[in-house]
Protein backbone atom coordinates (compact mmCIF):
# COMPACT_ATOMS: atom_id res chain seq x y z
CA UNK A 1 0.00 0.00 0.00
CA UNK A 2 1.46 3.06 -1.32
CA UNK A 3 1.25 5.55 1.71
CA UNK A 4 2.10 9.78 2.13
CA UNK A 5 5.68 8.64 2.58
CA UNK A 6 5.43 8.46 -0.82
CA UNK A 7 5.56 12.38 -0.19
CA UNK A 8 6.65 15.49 -2.88
CA UNK A 9 9.76 14.67 -4.66
CA UNK A 10 11.35 16.15 -7.80
CA UNK A 11 8.09 18.33 -8.17
CA UNK A 12 5.79 15.37 -8.51
CA UNK A 13 2.62 14.64 -6.32
CA UNK A 14 1.26 11.84 -4.90
CA UNK A 15 -2.29 12.87 -6.04
CA UNK A 16 -2.01 13.88 -9.77
CA UNK A 17 -5.25 15.31 -9.18
CA UNK A 18 -4.37 17.68 -6.29
CA UNK A 19 -5.25 20.97 -7.75
CA UNK A 20 -8.67 19.93 -8.44
CA UNK A 21 -9.71 18.55 -5.52
CA UNK A 22 -8.18 21.12 -3.45
CA UNK A 23 -10.30 23.62 -5.91
CA UNK A 24 -13.24 21.55 -4.45
CA UNK A 25 -12.34 21.70 -1.25
CA UNK A 26 -11.83 25.33 -0.83
CA UNK A 27 -13.96 26.52 -3.80
CA UNK A 28 -17.02 27.50 -1.26
CA UNK A 29 -14.59 29.41 1.14
CA UNK A 30 -13.24 31.31 -1.72
CA UNK A 31 -16.87 32.01 -3.10
CA UNK A 32 -17.87 33.59 -0.04
CA UNK A 33 -14.65 35.15 1.10
CA UNK A 34 -13.83 36.66 -2.00
CA UNK A 35 -16.73 39.39 -1.99
CA UNK A 36 -16.25 41.14 1.64
CA UNK A 37 -12.32 40.94 0.49
CA UNK A 38 -11.23 38.25 3.36
CA UNK A 39 -9.61 35.63 0.59
CA UNK A 40 -6.36 37.44 0.01
CA UNK A 41 -5.82 37.72 3.91
CA UNK A 42 -6.55 33.87 4.90
CA UNK A 43 -5.04 32.60 1.33
CA UNK A 44 -1.17 32.26 0.78
CA UNK A 45 -0.88 32.59 -3.14
CA UNK A 46 -3.02 35.60 -3.79
CA UNK A 47 -1.43 37.93 -6.36
CA UNK A 48 -0.87 41.76 -5.60
CA UNK A 49 -3.39 42.42 -7.72
CA UNK A 50 -5.60 40.30 -5.48
CA UNK A 51 -4.62 41.83 -2.47
CA UNK A 52 -5.09 45.35 -3.75
CA UNK A 53 -8.81 44.80 -4.50
CA UNK A 54 -9.28 43.09 -1.32
CA UNK A 55 -7.88 46.00 0.82
CA UNK A 56 -10.70 48.72 -1.02
CA UNK A 57 -13.35 45.76 -0.66
CA UNK A 58 -12.33 45.21 3.42
CA UNK A 59 -12.35 49.43 3.19
CA UNK A 60 -15.86 49.89 1.27
CA UNK A 61 -17.43 46.96 3.21
CA UNK A 62 -16.11 48.04 6.92
CA UNK A 63 -16.88 51.51 6.35
CA UNK A 64 -20.61 50.34 5.13
CA UNK A 65 -20.38 48.40 9.10
CA UNK A 66 -19.53 51.78 10.39
CA UNK A 67 -21.99 53.51 8.75
CA UNK A 68 -24.99 51.37 9.99
CA UNK A 69 -23.34 51.46 13.29
CA UNK A 70 -22.28 54.84 14.73
CA UNK A 71 -25.38 56.88 13.73
CA UNK A 72 -27.87 54.56 14.79
CA UNK A 73 -26.14 53.55 18.15
CA UNK A 74 -26.13 57.56 18.52
CA UNK A 75 -29.74 57.87 18.18
CA UNK A 76 -30.16 54.38 20.16
CA UNK A 77 -27.98 56.01 23.41
CA UNK A 78 -28.71 59.77 22.84
CA UNK A 79 -32.08 60.32 21.20
CA UNK A 80 -34.90 57.76 21.39
CA UNK A 81 -36.73 57.75 24.66
CA UNK A 82 -39.34 55.09 23.92
CA UNK A 83 -38.42 51.75 25.50
CA UNK A 84 -39.69 49.66 23.23
CA UNK A 85 -38.15 51.26 20.11
CA UNK A 86 -35.13 50.86 22.10
CA UNK A 87 -35.52 47.22 22.34
CA UNK A 88 -36.22 46.72 18.47
CA UNK A 89 -33.04 48.74 17.80
CA UNK A 90 -30.91 46.37 20.23
CA UNK A 91 -30.85 43.30 17.82
CA UNK A 92 -29.89 44.62 14.51
CA UNK A 93 -27.21 46.90 16.22
CA UNK A 94 -26.06 44.39 18.08
CA UNK A 95 -25.74 41.69 15.20
CA UNK A 96 -24.05 44.17 13.37
CA UNK A 97 -21.61 45.00 16.13
CA UNK A 98 -20.85 41.06 16.14
CA UNK A 99 -20.69 40.75 12.79
CA UNK A 100 -17.91 43.47 12.81
CA UNK A 101 -15.80 41.78 15.14
CA UNK A 102 -15.96 38.85 13.24
CA UNK A 103 -14.73 40.37 10.35
CA UNK A 104 -11.74 41.88 12.05
CA UNK A 105 -10.66 38.47 13.35
CA UNK A 106 -10.96 37.07 10.20
CA UNK A 107 -8.67 39.63 8.66
CA UNK A 108 -6.38 40.34 11.36
CA UNK A 109 -5.92 36.75 12.44
CA UNK A 110 -5.07 35.28 8.82
CA UNK A 111 -1.80 34.30 9.26
CA UNK A 112 -3.67 31.33 11.37
CA UNK A 113 -6.07 30.36 8.69
CA UNK A 114 -3.19 30.53 5.92
CA UNK A 115 -1.61 27.62 7.89
CA UNK A 116 -4.72 25.88 8.21
CA UNK A 117 -4.71 26.23 4.66
CA UNK A 118 -1.48 24.77 4.00
CA UNK A 119 -2.71 21.98 5.86
CA UNK A 120 -5.27 21.00 3.70
CA UNK A 121 -3.52 21.58 0.25
CA UNK A 122 -0.02 19.48 2.03
CA UNK A 123 -3.04 16.29 2.64
CA UNK A 124 -4.16 16.39 -1.04
CA UNK A 125 -0.67 16.83 -2.30
CA UNK A 126 0.46 13.46 -0.69
CA UNK A 127 -2.99 11.27 -0.56
CA UNK A 128 -1.48 8.52 -2.98
CA UNK A 129 -4.64 5.89 -2.37
CA UNK A 130 -7.11 6.13 -4.32
CA UNK A 131 -9.82 5.02 -0.96
CA UNK A 132 -8.39 7.78 1.37
CA UNK A 133 -8.90 10.19 -1.49
CA UNK A 134 -12.67 9.37 -1.82
CA UNK A 135 -12.67 9.63 1.95
CA UNK A 136 -11.32 12.98 1.66
CA UNK A 137 -13.80 14.27 -1.03
CA UNK A 138 -16.84 12.45 0.45
CA UNK A 139 -16.24 15.14 3.85
CA UNK A 140 -15.40 17.81 1.43
CA UNK A 141 -18.90 17.31 -0.18
CA UNK A 142 -20.21 17.12 3.28
CA UNK A 143 -18.85 20.72 4.17
CA UNK A 144 -20.00 22.02 0.92
CA UNK A 145 -23.75 21.00 1.31
CA UNK A 146 -23.53 22.01 5.10
CA UNK A 147 -22.26 25.80 3.46
CA UNK A 148 -24.86 26.00 1.03
CA UNK A 149 -27.18 25.34 4.21
CA UNK A 150 -25.81 27.68 6.20
CA UNK A 151 -25.98 30.62 2.99
CA UNK A 152 -29.69 29.73 2.81
CA UNK A 153 -30.91 30.11 5.77
CA UNK A 154 -28.95 33.40 6.42
CA UNK A 155 -29.15 35.52 3.12
CA UNK A 156 -33.31 34.53 2.76
CA UNK A 157 -33.75 35.68 6.42
CA UNK A 158 -31.30 38.73 6.10
CA UNK A 159 -32.39 39.87 3.26
CA UNK A 160 -36.00 39.40 3.25
CA UNK A 161 -35.36 41.71 6.44
CA UNK A 162 -33.18 44.40 4.69
CA UNK A 163 -35.48 44.42 1.46
CA UNK A 164 -38.71 43.45 2.01
CA UNK A 165 -40.29 43.93 5.91
CA UNK A 166 -39.49 47.75 5.86
CA UNK A 167 -42.35 48.38 2.52
CA UNK A 168 -45.13 45.44 3.05
CA UNK A 169 -45.65 45.63 6.81
CA UNK A 170 -47.42 48.12 8.33
CA UNK A 171 -45.94 51.66 7.80
CA UNK A 172 -44.61 54.42 10.18
CA UNK A 173 -46.24 57.54 10.25
CA UNK A 174 -44.71 61.11 11.48
CA UNK A 175 -48.17 63.25 12.04
CA UNK A 176 -49.78 63.21 9.01
CA UNK A 177 -46.66 62.41 6.87
CA UNK A 178 -45.73 58.24 5.55
CA UNK A 179 -42.44 57.61 6.57
CA UNK A 180 -39.76 55.46 4.33
CA UNK A 181 -39.02 52.99 5.79
CA UNK A 182 -35.24 52.67 7.16
CA UNK A 183 -33.50 49.33 8.78
CA UNK A 184 -31.64 52.07 11.07
CA UNK A 185 -32.58 55.09 12.04
CA UNK A 186 -30.51 57.91 13.44
CA UNK A 187 -29.86 60.08 10.10
CA UNK A 188 -32.23 62.44 10.30
CA UNK A 189 -29.28 64.45 12.89
CA UNK A 190 -26.86 65.07 9.96
CA UNK A 191 -29.00 64.76 6.83
CA UNK A 192 -32.88 64.68 6.09
CA UNK A 193 -32.97 60.96 5.67
CA UNK A 194 -36.76 61.29 3.53
CA UNK A 195 -35.26 63.43 0.65
CA UNK A 196 -33.81 61.50 -2.91
CA UNK A 197 -31.65 60.49 -3.39
CA UNK A 198 -30.27 60.90 0.48
CA UNK A 199 -33.09 57.87 1.19
CA UNK A 200 -32.08 56.26 -1.75
CA UNK A 201 -28.26 56.23 -0.92
CA UNK A 202 -29.09 55.36 3.09
CA UNK A 203 -31.43 52.02 1.79
CA UNK A 204 -28.80 51.04 -0.46
CA UNK A 205 -26.06 51.51 2.01
CA UNK A 206 -28.08 49.19 4.25
CA UNK A 207 -28.73 46.75 1.87
CA UNK A 208 -24.76 46.41 1.14
CA UNK A 209 -24.29 46.37 5.34
CA UNK A 210 -26.88 43.52 5.65
CA UNK A 211 -25.11 41.51 2.52
CA UNK A 212 -21.49 42.31 3.95
CA UNK A 213 -22.69 41.10 7.71
CA UNK A 214 -24.56 37.30 6.39
CA UNK A 215 -21.55 37.04 4.62
CA UNK A 216 -18.76 37.64 7.15
CA UNK A 217 -20.73 34.79 9.07
CA UNK A 218 -21.05 32.56 6.34
CA UNK A 219 -17.21 32.75 5.58
CA UNK A 220 -16.47 32.37 9.02
CA UNK A 221 -18.66 29.23 8.83
CA UNK A 222 -17.70 27.90 5.46
CA UNK A 223 -13.64 28.09 7.25
CA UNK A 224 -15.00 26.53 10.33
CA UNK A 225 -16.50 23.90 8.48
CA UNK A 226 -14.25 22.96 6.00
CA UNK A 227 -11.38 22.50 8.65
CA UNK A 228 -13.31 20.15 10.60
CA UNK A 229 -14.56 18.15 8.12
CA UNK A 230 -11.30 17.57 6.47
CA UNK A 231 -9.58 16.71 10.26
CA UNK A 232 -12.71 13.96 10.19
CA UNK A 233 -11.47 12.50 6.97
CA UNK A 234 -7.84 12.22 7.96
CA UNK A 235 -9.41 10.66 11.28
CA UNK A 236 -10.97 7.54 8.94
CA UNK A 237 -7.87 7.73 6.80
CA UNK A 238 -6.12 6.48 9.71
CA UNK A 239 -8.58 4.16 10.79
CA UNK A 240 -8.59 2.70 7.51
CA UNK A 241 -4.35 2.33 7.96
CA UNK A 242 -5.28 0.93 11.47
CA UNK A 243 -7.64 -1.85 10.27
CA UNK A 244 -5.06 -3.05 7.57
CA UNK A 245 -2.23 -2.60 9.98
CA UNK A 246 -1.85 -6.84 11.28
CA UNK A 247 -2.14 -7.13 7.38
CA UNK A 248 0.01 -4.56 6.42
CA UNK A 249 3.07 -5.63 9.27
CA UNK A 250 2.66 -9.58 7.94
CA UNK A 251 3.32 -9.08 4.40
CA UNK A 252 6.62 -6.72 5.99
CA UNK A 253 5.95 -4.02 2.95
CA UNK A 254 9.70 -2.67 4.51
CA UNK A 255 8.35 0.73 6.08
CA UNK A 256 6.59 0.62 9.52
CA UNK A 257 3.14 1.14 9.62
CA UNK A 258 2.40 2.35 13.10
CA UNK A 259 5.10 5.57 12.36
CA UNK A 260 2.84 6.54 9.31
CA UNK A 261 -0.54 6.24 11.56
CA UNK A 262 1.71 7.94 14.67
CA UNK A 263 3.18 10.49 13.29
CA UNK A 264 -0.09 11.29 10.83
CA UNK A 265 -2.14 11.58 14.36
CA UNK A 266 0.32 13.90 15.97
CA UNK A 267 -0.21 16.05 12.30
CA UNK A 268 -3.81 15.92 12.98
CA UNK A 269 -3.89 17.31 16.58
CA UNK A 270 -1.65 19.92 15.47
CA UNK A 271 -3.46 21.21 12.59
CA UNK A 272 -6.51 20.63 15.22
CA UNK A 273 -4.96 22.94 17.85
CA UNK A 274 -4.15 25.39 14.82
CA UNK A 275 -7.94 25.59 13.65
CA UNK A 276 -8.91 26.06 17.21
CA UNK A 277 -6.42 28.89 17.47
CA UNK A 278 -8.37 30.16 14.64
CA UNK A 279 -11.39 29.98 15.29
CA UNK A 280 -11.98 30.26 18.67
CA UNK A 281 -12.62 34.40 19.42
CA UNK A 282 -14.94 33.58 16.02
CA UNK A 283 -17.09 31.22 18.18
CA UNK A 284 -17.06 33.24 21.34
CA UNK A 285 -18.87 36.04 19.46
CA UNK A 286 -20.41 33.65 17.32
CA UNK A 287 -21.90 32.70 20.98
CA UNK A 288 -22.67 35.43 23.15
CA UNK A 289 -24.68 37.07 19.35
CA UNK A 290 -26.78 34.28 19.21
CA UNK A 291 -27.85 33.63 23.06
CA UNK A 292 -28.51 37.61 22.54
CA UNK A 293 -30.02 37.57 19.08
CA UNK A 294 -32.07 34.49 19.51
CA UNK A 295 -33.77 35.92 23.35
CA UNK A 296 -34.75 39.42 21.07
CA UNK A 297 -35.75 37.26 17.94
CA UNK A 298 -38.26 35.93 20.61
CA UNK A 299 -39.21 39.19 21.78
CA UNK A 300 -39.81 40.21 18.09
CA UNK A 301 -42.40 37.72 17.06
CA UNK A 302 -44.35 37.90 19.99
CA UNK A 303 -44.62 41.64 19.93
CA UNK A 304 -45.30 41.18 16.13
CA UNK A 305 -48.19 38.66 17.61
CA UNK A 306 -49.69 41.25 19.50
CA UNK A 307 -49.45 43.94 16.54
CA UNK A 308 -50.95 41.46 13.64
CA UNK A 309 -48.05 42.36 11.68
CA UNK A 310 -48.07 39.02 9.38
CA UNK A 311 -44.71 39.79 7.08
CA UNK A 312 -42.51 41.05 10.13
CA UNK A 313 -43.77 37.92 12.17
CA UNK A 314 -43.00 36.17 8.94
CA UNK A 315 -39.58 37.41 8.54
CA UNK A 316 -38.67 37.20 12.41
CA UNK A 317 -39.53 33.87 12.22
CA UNK A 318 -36.87 32.86 9.12
CA UNK A 319 -34.39 34.76 11.26
CA UNK A 320 -35.39 32.90 14.23
CA UNK A 321 -34.75 29.68 12.09
CA UNK A 322 -31.86 30.90 10.24
CA UNK A 323 -29.82 31.92 13.76
CA UNK A 324 -30.89 28.72 15.46
CA UNK A 325 -29.51 26.61 12.51
CA UNK A 326 -26.49 28.27 12.46
CA UNK A 327 -25.36 28.02 15.82
CA UNK A 328 -26.46 24.23 15.58
CA UNK A 329 -24.02 24.01 13.00
CA UNK A 330 -21.44 25.49 14.84
CA UNK A 331 -22.01 23.35 17.75
CA UNK A 332 -22.37 20.31 15.64
CA UNK A 333 -19.17 20.68 13.55
CA UNK A 334 -17.11 21.30 17.73
CA UNK A 335 -18.69 18.43 18.55
CA UNK A 336 -17.81 16.31 15.03
CA UNK A 337 -14.57 17.16 15.83
CA UNK A 338 -14.36 15.02 19.30
CA UNK A 339 -16.06 12.61 18.43
CA UNK A 340 -14.15 11.63 15.23
CA UNK A 341 -10.98 12.34 16.57
CA UNK A 342 -12.09 10.25 19.65
CA UNK A 343 -12.27 7.07 17.51
CA UNK A 344 -8.86 6.03 16.95
CA UNK A 345 -8.59 4.97 20.11
CA UNK A 346 -11.41 2.13 20.29
CA UNK A 347 -10.21 1.44 16.21
CA UNK A 348 -6.92 0.54 17.30
CA UNK A 349 -8.99 -1.67 19.99
CA UNK A 350 -10.81 -3.75 17.95
CA UNK A 351 -8.32 -4.83 15.51
CA UNK A 352 -6.43 -7.98 16.39
CA UNK A 353 -3.76 -6.29 17.98
CA UNK A 354 -2.96 -9.82 20.05
CA UNK A 355 -1.79 -10.96 16.48
CA UNK A 356 0.79 -8.44 16.20
CA UNK A 357 4.58 -8.76 17.77
CA UNK A 358 4.62 -7.70 21.40
CA UNK A 359 6.55 -4.75 20.90
CA UNK A 360 4.26 -3.47 18.25
CA UNK A 361 1.41 -4.29 20.04
CA UNK A 362 2.70 -2.03 22.75
CA UNK A 363 2.99 1.29 20.40
CA UNK A 364 -0.63 1.08 19.92
CA UNK A 365 -1.04 1.41 24.19
CA UNK A 366 0.08 5.43 23.35
CA UNK A 367 -2.39 6.21 20.74
CA UNK A 368 -5.24 4.58 22.34
CA UNK A 369 -4.14 6.83 25.47
CA UNK A 370 -4.03 10.29 23.57
CA UNK A 371 -7.35 9.29 21.69
CA UNK A 372 -9.11 9.83 25.26
CA UNK A 373 -8.46 13.40 25.29
CA UNK A 374 -9.14 14.49 21.55
CA UNK A 375 -9.10 18.00 20.48
CA UNK A 376 -11.99 20.52 21.18
CA UNK A 377 -13.10 23.74 19.10
CA UNK A 378 -13.86 26.48 21.56
CA UNK A 379 -15.27 29.74 22.12
CA UNK A 380 -12.17 31.70 23.71
CA UNK A 381 -11.15 28.61 25.80
CA UNK A 382 -14.04 29.04 28.01
CA UNK A 383 -17.45 26.72 26.15
CA UNK A 384 -16.56 23.78 24.43
CA UNK A 385 -18.51 24.39 21.21
CA UNK A 386 -20.52 21.01 21.57
CA UNK A 387 -24.53 20.06 21.39
CA UNK A 388 -24.62 20.32 25.12
CA UNK A 389 -23.34 23.81 24.58
CA UNK A 390 -26.26 24.50 21.67
CA UNK A 391 -29.00 23.12 24.78
CA UNK A 392 -27.31 25.79 26.95
CA UNK A 393 -27.25 28.63 24.29
CA UNK A 394 -31.52 28.21 24.09
CA UNK A 395 -32.46 27.62 27.38
CA UNK A 396 -30.56 30.94 28.13
CA UNK A 397 -32.01 32.84 25.34
CA UNK A 398 -35.44 31.61 26.70
CA UNK A 399 -34.73 32.60 30.17
CA UNK A 400 -33.57 36.29 28.95
CA UNK A 401 -36.53 36.63 27.31
CA UNK A 402 -38.45 36.04 30.25
CA UNK A 403 -36.59 38.47 32.01
CA UNK A 404 -37.00 41.15 28.95
CA UNK A 405 -40.73 40.34 28.72
CA UNK A 406 -40.84 41.01 32.71
CA UNK A 407 -39.04 44.07 32.47
CA UNK A 408 -41.33 45.56 29.32
CA UNK A 409 -44.38 44.44 31.04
Amino acid sequence: MRDRSADRAGGYFANSNYKSDVNYTLEMCRWVTRPIGVWPFVYTRASKAEKLVSIILFTVCFSDLLFSIIPPGHYLMFVEKNVYVTVKLLGPLGFCLSSTIKYLYLVFKGNVFKRCIVRVERDWQTVADQRFRQIMIRQSSISRHLIVLCAIFLYSGGMSYHTIMPFVSKPKMRGNQTLRPLIYPGYDAFVDSQASPTYEIIFSMHCLSGFVKYSITTAAYSLAATFVTHICGQVQIQIARLENLVDSIQRNTGHNPISVIVREHVEILRFSKNVEEALREICLTEIVESTFILCVLEYYCLLEWQNSDVVAIFTYVMLLISFTFNITIFCYIGELLTEQCSKIGPAAYEIDWYNLPYKKAHDLVLLSVVSNYPPKLTAGKIFTLSLNTFSSVMQSSVIYLNLLRTVMN
